[in-house]
């Protein structure tokens, strides 16, 4: 079933001294900061535009005194209901939501998870959010990451989420367990896109877009290393893939970790528990940004979730099993 949700906009301002040779674009994304310039343009060429009763081109200036009238509609067509899943919500006021996502929860709906994730949760939380991209999901974790995700509850909010992602000023920081004992921590700085041949995967390649990755080695196992990473950039699996390309993938990653790798001399119980951790190894422990609209510092951290902190303990006395 999809669903429509249709929103009649009618906004009008004046071109003031200070806007006085702008383009016409630029001048209605100062007017009206809610919505984005690509959208803005949008209208104007559909028409939708006037300036003293004309239609202008996005390029076109304005000048003092000259009225700008904005009539649209703005149109969400989306196939995702809400469900009654239950959400873990760190932080909630009336412009965003800082929720902490479970292992095993995908985002939002794509090919074989149409139903049951974050986002269909959301919609039955904030039924409103159904007129925002993505449900104002602005940045995803992966199915089985665990940790902190921000969601924008209206548009201005979502407009200046999306622009302080891309100016890199939401941090996000994240523990993991990687197979392997690095020397000392490091950057990985390499590009990121599709797999050549398997396009279910990512991978380093020329053609990628930049990504970065810093990370610093926490504390040290016999076979595993924990780390504290921090993402400069946020491509898709990018934690995961830069740690398979330096030799040290996640541990329990299915896609990039490649095989089991034990502890020599492992008890039967520390086998058996790295067997059973079925996911990477990644939670996004902590959040912080500048909130959109009062401009206050905000940080929120998440507590490892169970399994996370079995694994650790379980790595824990086996280091100490073996005087290591």
């Amino acid at each position: 079933m999809r669903v429509s949700l249709v929103e009649q906009i009618h906004l009008q301002g004046v071109v003031s001294p200070e806007l006085s040779g702008k383009r016409l674009d630029q001048a209605l994304a100062l007017l009206f900061p809610d919505y984005s310039r690509s959208r803005l343009q949008g209208w104007i060429r559909e028409g939708r535009v006037h300036v003293d009763g004309k239609q202008r081109k996005p390029k076109e200036k304005v000048w003092p005194g000259e009225r700008i009238v904005l009539q649209a509609v703005l149109e969400s067509v989306d196939s995702c209901q809400p469900e009654a899943i239950p959400l873990d919500l760190l932080y909630e006021d009336e412009h965003l939501l800082v929720v902490n996502k479970p292992a095993g929860l995908v985002v939002h709906p794509a090919a074989g998870n149409w139903s049951g994730t974050l986002q269909n949760a959301l919609l039955h939380h904030d039924p409103a959010l159904a007129g925002l991209p993505r449900g104002g999901i602005v940045h995803r974790l992966d199915k089985d990451t665990t940790g902190l995700l921000v969601v924008a509850r209206n548009l201005r909010t979502h407009k200046r989420l999306v622009e302080l992602l891309q100016a890199r000023e939401i941090k996000r920081e994240y523990m993991a367990v990687v197979n392997g004992l690095p020397a000392a921590g490091g950057t990985v700085d390499a590009p990121i896109g599709r797999h050549p041949v398997n396009r279910v995967r990512m991978a380093v390649v020329a053609s990628g877009k930049p990504a970065r990755t810093h990370y610093r080695i926490k504390e040290r196992f016999r076979n595993h290393s924990l780390l504290d990473v921090q993402l400069e950039s946020g491509r898709t699996h990018q934690i995961r893939v830069h740690m398979a390309y330096i030799h040290y993938p996640l541990l329990g990653d299915p896609v990039y970790g490649g095989r089991l790798k034990l502890p020599s001399g492992a008890s039967d119980e520390t086998i058996k528990l790295l067997q059973k951790f079925g996911r990477q190894a990644l939670h996004a422990r902590r959040l912080s940004l500048v909130h959109p609209v009062s401009g206050q510092a905000m940080a929120w951290e998440s507590p490892l979730p169970e399994d996370f902190s079995s694994l650790l303990e379980g790595l824990r006395q086996d280091r100490e099993e073996h005087g290591t």
